[in-house]
C-alpha cells in the first residue's frame, strides 16, 4: 500500500465566539469572507473545566474518557410501624382505626419499595461496574495498537454495548419504581390532611385527641421519608441517565478508533480532562498569534485512503479544552483546474470527502451542531478546510 500523506495545518488558538446552528437549510451556502478576531494561544499541559452548562453531564469524567460508574444512593428506607390504641367507640375513634389501617398499609407499600430500590441499586452497580471494566480493557488494548477492525475487538464492543443496555434498562426499572413512590407520596398526603381534619370532628374525647396526635407525628414521619426516598431515587435516575448517555458517546468515539486500529482519545463531549502532548509527524502546530482567516485544518484528499483523523481529533481537542463552547466551520474546498466538467466532479468529490470528516467529528463526540458545512472552489487541490468560528 502507499504511503499515506496528509497535509493538515494544525493552529494552536482559540477565540471567543458566539453559538451556531446546523440545520439542513444551511448546508452548502457559500463561503463568505472571514472577520478578523482576537486570538489565544493554547497552552499545553492544562486542566480544563467543563462550562456551567455542561457541568451537569460532565462531573465524573475520568482521564481516560468516560465517565466512572456513578455513586448511586445508600439509604435504606425503613418504616417505623404505627402505635396501637384503644377503642373508645366514638365516631372519631373509628375514624382513628380507620386511618391507622391506612397508615399501615401505605408502611407495607413503602417497604416493598424499598426492597426494590435496594436491589436494583445492586444490580445497576454491578452492571455498571462490568459495563467500566470491559471498555477500559478495550482502551488499554487500543493505546497499546492493533490491527484495523480487529474482529476481537469488535465483538468486545458489541459486548460493551449489550452492557450498557443493560445499565439503561435498570433506570427503566427505577423510573417505574419512581411512579410507584410517587403514588405513595399523594397517597401520604391525603392521609395527613385526613388526620388534621379529624380534630374538627364533634363528639371526641380526650383519648382521641391523643392517639390523632401520636397519629399526625406517624403520618408525617412516614411523609417525610416517602419525600427522601422519591428524592434519592430520582438522584440515582438522573446520575445513570447522565452516565449512559456519556457513555453512548464514548463507544462511538470507541467504534472509530477500533475502525482505524488506534486509540484517539476520549470522546470530544468530554470537556474536562487533561491534555496530553499528542504529536503527529504530519502537523504542524503555529507558535504565533493568527488571524481569523486561516483554517485550523487542512485535508488535503490528493490519495485514496487519507489517514486524517488522530490529527483531526488532537486539533479539535486542544481547541475544546481551550474554549469549551467553541463552533467551527468545515468547509469543502474543490479545485476548479481541468475545465467546467472536472471542476464539477472535484466539487462533489471534495462534498463528499468532507460529509466523512463531519461524521469523524460526530464519531469523535463533538456534537453536529457545532459544526456548519459549506463549500468554495479554489486553483489549489482538493481539500477540506476546518475553521474555528
Amino acid at each position: 500500500m502507499l504511503e499515506k500523506r496528509i497535509a493538515i495545518t494544525l493552529l494552536s488558538c482559540t477565540l471567543l465566539t458566539g453559538g451556531c446552528s446546523f440545520s439542513a437549510d444551511s448546508l452548502w451556502p457559500s463561503l463568505s469572507s472571514p472577520s478578523s478576531k482576537s486570538v489565544k494561544q493554547i497552552n499545553k499541559n492544562i486542566t480544563i473545566r467543563p462550562s456551567n452548562e455542561e457541568k451537569a453531564n460532565q462531573s465524573l469524567v475520568n482521564l481516560n474518557g468516560g465517565l466512572k460508574p456513578p455513586k448511586l444512593g445508600a439509604t435504606n428506607f425503613k418504616v417505623k410501624a404505627p402505635k396501637g390504641g384503644k377503642p373508645t367507640g366514638t365516631l372519631v375513634g373509628n375514624k382513628i382505626s380507620t386511618l391507622r389501617d391506612d397508615l399501615k398499609r401505605l408502611q407495607a407499600s413503602i417497604d416493598i419499595e424499598n426492597n426494590d430500590l435496594q436491589a436494583v441499586r445492586s444490580k445497576s452497580n454491578s452492571n455498571s461496574k462490568t459495563y467500566h471494566d470491559r471498555v477500559a480493557v478495550m482502551r488499554s488494548k487500543l493505546q497499546l495498537g492493533t490491527t484495523p477492525g480487529n474482529p476481537m475487538m469488535v465483538e468486545a464492543w458489541n459486548a460493551a454495548q449489550e452492557q450498557l443496555e443493560k445499565v439503561n434498562d435498570d433506570i427503566g426499572e427505577m423510573n417505574s419504581l419512581s411512579s410507584r413512590v410517587a403514588a405513595d407520596a399523594s397517597m401520604s398526603a391525603y392521609l395527613l390532611d385526613a388526620t388534621r381534619a379529624s380534630f374538627g370532628i364533634s363528639g371526641a374525647v380526650d383519648e382521641d385527641h391523643q392517639q390523632l396526635e401520636v397519629l399526625e407525628d406517624e403520618v408525617s414521619q412516614t411523609v417525610v421519608l416517602i419525600e427522601r426516598l422519591l428524592t434519592e431515587l430520582s438522584d440515582d435516575i438522573r446520575r445513570q441517565s447522565n452516565y449512559v448517555a456519556n457513555e453512548r458517546n464514548q463507544l462511538n468515539t470507541l467504534a472509530l478508533a477500533i475502525k482505524n486500529g488506534e486509540f484517539f482519545g476520549p470522546s470530544l463531549a468530554s470537556t474536562a480532562y487533561n491534555v496530553s502532548s499528542v504529536k503527529s509527524p504530519n502537523v504542524t502546530s503555529s507558535k504565533t498569534g493568527l488571524n481569523r482567516g486561516r483554517p485550523l485544518v487542512i485535508i488535503r484528499f490528493n490519495q485514496p485512503n487519507v489517514n486524517y483523523e488522530q490529527a483531526l481529533y488532537t486539533a479539535v481537542n486542544k481547541v475544546l479544552q481551550n474554549q469549551p463552547n467553541a463552533t467551527f466551520d468545515l468547509v469543502a474546498v474543490s479545485s476548479v483546474n481541468g475545465g467546467t466538467a472536472k471542476a464539477a466532479l472535484n466539487a462533489n468529490e471534495t462534498r463528499r470527502n468532507a460529509q466523512n470528516v463531519l461524521r469523524s467529528l460526530v464519531d469523535m463526540g463533538l456534537p453536529p451542531g457545532r459544526v456548519s458545512l459549506s463549500a468554495t472552489s479554489s486553483s489549489s487541490g482538493n481539500e477540506v478546510r476546518l475553521y474555528l468560528r
